[in-house]
């Protein structure tokens, strides 16, 4: 039976660019594949079909080749010239080397792939370090004026002895015999090719024959480091303060990680916060509150503000103070200050206040028109209830 056209079987035309090639192959790859087409006895034969023509149309050379000559150029009908430029390729194809192409470009990322690969395949020795977190407890009035603090950081830095290289008298690495410096070794089973880490140089590419004896290969050393951080005005709880280059050292020699510092505003006993608002709760007496007054109250900078009082206030009433709030993280106005009156009953009376309070209450009805009307509802309700 003759073969079909390369193009034909993977769906494109000639002039496919190289991406609308892999594009094709993955789509077939996906929609053919023996494990999702159990009921399809061609499948297979289907499958090692586009398997054959990707093999051949991903490559420049051969691609060129075959729409020069189609089949015959890697047949071996065309003699010593014909066979050059699929030379130790067979009829069927190289499977292992098209799918495992199309694998890498699909879960790469996920493989530990995305570095790339470098002269021939050689991977970089140098890992960068890993980013450190640290969590900073600051009280309310930190935040309000920022702070310079000095913190201490569990971590890594780069081994002296070595110059982070890992290697014992500056010796130099050696290409790993395992993966021979892919980083990644591969094991075929049935149409699947399996790529992990190598077990030997855990996907560096490279091992160190004579690791150095202070970090033990690795190119860095624990060690305790303290840091001076600027904590701006306004930050609040969640804020994340980044340092660069201040985690982890990087393994052989690569960059350093990222230090990133989580902020925790701790609760104040006077003031409660809302972003940039500030909210304080004022205990008033009855008769302030009845009759008006005035009340000093305290401010975040540290300040007193006299706030006054109007006749016949009530609890939970509001009032503001422009500008007595949080600053501004990245600049802008500062917020306010709100003030909540509590009118306080009075308790452990004397007999004189009572017998003051007894006289006001015979004459107090007229006055409290919020009680009047409540209680006239109340009665309402009531009546409805029986009739």
């Amino acid at each position: 039976m003759a073969k079909r056209d390369f193009y034909e079987v993977l769906g494109i035309q000639k002039g496919a660019s190289a991406d609308e090639i892999k594009k094709a192959y993955r789509k077939k790859a996906k929609e053919l594949h023996p494990d999702r087409n159990s009921d399809n006895p061609n499948a297979e034969s289907q499958f090692k079909e586009a398997n054959e023509a990707y093999d051949t149309l991903k490559d420049p050379e051969k691609k060129a080749a075959y729409d020069r000559y189609g089949h015959a150029a890697f047949d071996g009908s065309m003699g010593g010239g014909g066979q050059r430029p699929g030379a130790g390729y067979g009829g069927q194809g190289d499977f292992s080397s098209a799918f495992s192409d199309v694998f890498e470009d699909l879960f790469g990322d996920f493989m530990g792939g995305g570095g790339g690969r470098a002269g021939g395949g050689q991977r970089s020795r140098a890992t960068r370090g890993s980013d450190l977190r640290y969590n900073l407890r600051v009280t309310l009035e930190e935040a309000f004026g920022g702070l310079q603090k000095s913190i201490t950081v569990p971590g890594s830095e780069t081994c002296d002895a070595c110059h982070g290289s890992g290697a014992e008298n500056g010796a130099q690495p050696q290409t790993c015999p395992t993966c021979s410096g892919m980083g990644k070794v591969r094991a075929q089973n049935g149409f699947f090719t399996v790529e992990r880490t190598c077990p030997t140089c855990g996907g560096q590419g490279q091992v160190v024959k004579n690791p150095c004896r202070v970090c033990q290969g690795a190119g860095r050393v624990e060690k305790e480091r303290t840091l001076s951080v600027n904590i701006p005005a306004g930050v609040e709880t969640g804020t994340r303060i980044r340092l660069a280059g201040e985690g982890e050292a990087g393994l052989r020699g690569g960059p350093s990680g990222d230090l990133y510092i989580f902020i925790e505003v701790r609760d104040h006993e006077l003031f409660q916060r809302d972003g940039k608002t500030l909210f304080c709760r004022v205990p008033v007496s009855i008769s302030s509150a009845a009759l008006g007054g005035e009340v000093e109250v305290p401010t975040i900078d540290g300040g007193r503000s006299r706030v006054k009082i109007p006749a016949g206030s009530q609890s939970g009433r509001q009032m503001r103070l422009r500008s007595k709030g949080m600053p501004a993280l990245r600049g802008g106005a500062a917020g306010d200050m709100l003030i909540e009156l509590a009118v306080e009953t009075p308790v452990n009376l004397t007999s004189r206040q009572k017998e003051l309070l007894r006289e006001f209450e015979k004459i107090e009805a007229e006055n409290n028109p919020q009680g009047a009307s409540f209680f006239k509802k109340v009665r309402s309700f009531w009546d409805g209830m029986t009739g």
